[in-house]
């Protein structure tokens, strides 16, 4: 082969590595291109993902619990001594032949142990299911009596209210009768709500924007009123209270010291009946709390905050006529104390000097 000969496919030998160098180069760039666009998606996905969540929360509740029912439930079963393993060992047994009966017996032995610790098991078991269904009664008692500690064990214990504690919510109960609880709700929604909209373009590529001052204060507003609402919900689930009072406080910035600022900002009075009949998974958190008692300044501008402060409910703006569902103990204090007023109002008038009635001549 001649020296052209090689020379000439040589060349060939590199433009086919040209090629081949160009066609990765290409494959790389789409790859890049493609791991690009995913990630926009990804993105975007995560944000509205985030979003949903935020103004969602109201639409979950944790289980409904009918205390009366579960006082009236039965005991765990109380287990019985089996003999399933023996059974079994002797059944294993029949088919060895007559020389190995001492290996038929360990069988039959070794049958009797694995019953002997399945019955252990299942007693220890029962000793804990009972022990749990035991401190359930006494609970459920002190609840239907209306006792403000049980009311509180339920809230901490059973309460899962532990989303809105993940959102950065801190939540503190006072319980004032068996008919009405009170609810302290800190929010930090400021921080948890992005402040960008992203969003694809066109051509799948990824858009941030910042957020429209009034489109973050309707996201900020719906969020802490569904928070509120979660709260009620899930309240009335755990326990049989008429009334409940929530004030939300949130944190921000006071544009006077431009420090950060706790205030109240939304103050609710929730009633039991009013709160089931919604549609939480059709309703708009802020028009939903506007249908019950509420303080609350929805006006934000350029310079101040989605809430203004306002000056929140107090127990005794909440009215507790109802008598429904009233604990029986609650019930015979409030029939107490209303005859006691009666008797009163009685002396009183009693004391009072009796006006005689003068006829009036009408006139003609």
């Amino acid at each position: 082969m001649g020296a052209r000969s090689i020379e000439a496919q040589l060349r060939r030998y590199e433009r086919e590595a040209q090629r081949r160098q160009r066609e990765l180069e290409r494959r790389a760039k789409e790859q890049a291109k493609l791991s690009a666009i995913e990630q926009a998606k990804l993105e975007v996905e995560s944000y509205e993902n985030r979003l949903e969540v935020l103004l969602s929360v109201h639409k979950e509740q944790g289980k409904s619990w009918d205390w009366l029912e579960v006082l009236t439930s039965l005991p765990p079963v109380v287990p019985e001594r089996l003999t399933f393993f023996e059974l079994r060992a002797k059944q294993q047994a029949l088919t060895l032949r007559p020389e190995r009966i001492e290996a038929a017996e360990g069988l039959v032995a070794q049958g009797r142990k694995q019953d002997e610790e399945a019955y252990a098991e299942a007693a220890q078991l029962y000793s804990e299911h009972m022990a749990e269904w035991n401190e359930l009664r006494s609970l459920v008692r002190r609840i239907l009596n209306g006792e403000h500690k049980a009311y509180t064990d339920v809230l901490v214990g059973f309460s899962p209210l532990g989303e809105l504690a993940d959102l950065g919510s801190a939540i503190h109960f006072t319980v004032h009768d068996a008919t009405l609880v009170e609810c302290a709700l800190t929010l930090n929604g400021q921080q948890v709500i992005p402040k960008e909209i992203k969003t694809l373009t066109a051509s799948e590529k990824l858009s941030v924007k910042p957020m429209p001052k009034g489109r973050f204060q309707e996201i900020y507003e719906d969020h802490i009123c569904g928070c509120v609402l979660r709260v009620a919900r899930e309240v009335f689930a755990l326990l049989p209270v008429r009334r409940l009072l929530i004030t939300a406080r949130a944190v921000a910035i006071d544009v006077a010291t431009g420090k950060d600022q706790e205030k109240p900002v939304l103050s609710v009075i929730f009633q039991r009946d009013a709160t089931s009949a919604l549609d939480f998974d059709r309703l708009d958190p802020s028009e939903a709390v506007k249908s019950f008692p509420y303080r609350a300044r929805f006006k934000g501008t350029r310079k101040s905050d989605a809430f203004e402060a306002i000056n929140p409910f107090i127990a005794a703006d909440v009215s507790r006529e109802d008598t429904d569902d009233m604990p029986f103990r609650s019930l015979v204090e409030k029939v107490s104390s209303t005859m006691e007023n009666l008797k009163a109002e009685i002396a009183k008038l009693k004391k009072q000097p009796i006006v005689p009635i003068q006829e009036v001549n009408p006139t003609l």
